[in-house]
């Protein structure tokens, strides 16, 4: 009842990952790999692909280095989709919010992140990370985190095929699930393994000020307990100007100070930060 979707940076995925899903999953599935072993595709291209090629209801959108700990993850999956009709996405990782200045998803104040994972690092011991839930199973989220993605299949919503990379495919899907009027949740009942992070680079920073343009019709994404403030949405326009300015998208970054501007004129560093960026261009 699930197609798995791959999008796989070597030929194949390995065989333990194969076989850690065949003895968890616990219900019937497809497993469909894309090869992106010579970058053929974007992973919206290779998701998208992806889809076109399953035949079940329900998609699950992984990536090739994780490790399922829960047995029968899959009837839990079906099981959430089934309780509520109007569930479009579920995943393990992400925000209740979402502001409209442009961010990463944990952009958001800590009462507002949502995660169960087991996250390795590079630089670190790996980390048990388990937040946001307090009493409840499943929350309701604004965006999810890319690494688990499971999605009902609905014929008019799929990734954004104009854009190119591997970053905000996430941020897309959510935001198209949400455009759609589908709810986007966060699920504890699912724990998985990841054992590497994502870094933030030039294709980032251009992917996620397109994401951020797209959605600004249905941005900033609110829950019923709080709001994006006007501290969250200055903060996260200014970490994105920096962010730009390290990776030399210095007209991205001058354009997200003219809408910082409008947000708080009276930023003591707006004037010389203002220059930082017009020295640049």
């Amino acid at each position: 009842m699930i197609s798995i979707i791959v999008c796989s940076r070597t030929s194949d995925i390995s065989l333990s990952l194969r076989e850690n899903l065949e003895k968890t999953i616990g219900c019937i599935y497809e497993l469909i790999i894309i090869d992106n072993s010579k970058n053929t595709h974007s992973i919206f291209e290779a998701y998208n692909l992806g889809i076109q090629k399953s035949k079940f209801e329900f998609l699950c959108f992984i990536h090739d280095d994780i490790c399922m700990h829960t047995q029968d993850w899959g009837k839990i999956i079906v099981g959430i989709f089934k309780e509520d009709l109007k569930i479009g996405l579920i995943g393990i990782a992400g925000s209740k919010i979402k502001s409209k200045m442009p961010s990463p998803w944990w952009n958001c104040p800590n009462n507002q992140s949502v995660i169960n994972i087991i996250q390795h690092y590079s630089h670190k011991d790996k980390e048990s990370m388990t937040s946001g839930f307090n009493e409840d199973l499943n929350v309701e989220a604004a965006v999810l985190d890319g690494v688990f993605m499971s999605a009902r299949k609905v014929e008019k919503i799929q990734f954004d095929s104009k854009m190119a990379g591997f970053h905000n495919y996430d941020l897309n899907i959510s935001l198209e699930y949400k455009k759609h009027d589908y709810k986007v949740v966060i699920t504890k009942q699912l724990l998985l393994e990841h054992f590497s992070t994502g870094k933030l680079n030039e294709d980032w920073v251009k992917s996620c000020y397109y994401i951020h343009r797209k959605y600004k019709s249905i941005l900033p994404l609110n829950n019923k307990s709080h709001i994006v403030s006007k501290e969250t949405e200055i903060a996260n326009a200014a970490n994105f100007i920096e962010e730009s300015v390290t990776f030399k998208k210095y007209r991205i970054a001058f354009f997200i100070w003219l809408k910082l501007f409008t947000l708080h004129p009276r930023l003591k560093w707006q004037i010389r930060f203002l220059k930082r960026i017009l020295n640049k261009l």
